[in-house]
C-alpha cells in the first residue's frame, strides 16, 4: 500500500504568545479542549503538548486558567465587626445531658442559654 501526498504540506510555526492565548481559551465559557482545537485547527494532543511546553518554559501554570470571583459579598463598609465576648479566665468545663430515648448532649459549660435551648430542641426532633 503506497500513500499518496494530495497536497502541499502546511507547517505553522506558533510563537509562545499565541500557544499561551490557545492553551488558556480552554475553560472559557465552557470550552472543551476538542472544541479549541477545532476552533484552531490542531489536535487535541498539541494542546496538551503546548501546555506541557509552556509549564515547563514557566510561561504557564493551571493557576493561571483559573479565576476567582467574589459571589455575593457585601462591600466592607456594609459589613458591622462583631467581637467575640470576651472569655473568663477559667477554662470551660464540658457538660453532658442526657435526653430523653438515650441521646446524650455534650457542651461546654459557658454556652449560651438560648442557643442551649435550640440545641436541645433540634436534638430532641431528630
Amino acid at each position: 500500500m503506497r500513500g499518496e501526498v494530495l497536497g502541499v504540506e502546511r507547517r505553522r510555526r506558533w510563537d509562545d504568545e499565541v500557544k499561551l492565548a490557545i492553551v488558556s481559551a480552554v475553560g472559557i465559557d465552557g470550552a472543551t479542549v476538542t472544541q479549541v482545537a477545532q476552533r484552531h485547527e490542531v489536535t487535541r494532543q498539541q494542546i496538551y503538548a503546548w501546555r506541557h511546553e509552556l509549564k515547563r518554559k514557566g510561561l504557564w501554570s493551571p493557576e493561571a486558567g483559573a479565576l476567582f470571583l467574589p459571589a455575593g459579598m457585601a462591600p466592607a463598609m456594609e459589613l458591622t465587626v462583631v467581637e467575640p465576648p470576651a472569655r473568663a479566665a477559667a477554662p470551660a468545663a464540658w457538660v453532658e445531658l442526657r435526653l430523653a430515648k438515650g441521646r446524650v448532649l455534650r457542651f461546654e459549660s459557658d454556652i449560651d442559654d438560648a442557643a442551649l435551648s435550640r440545641l436541645i430542641r433540634a436534638v430532641d426532633a431528630a
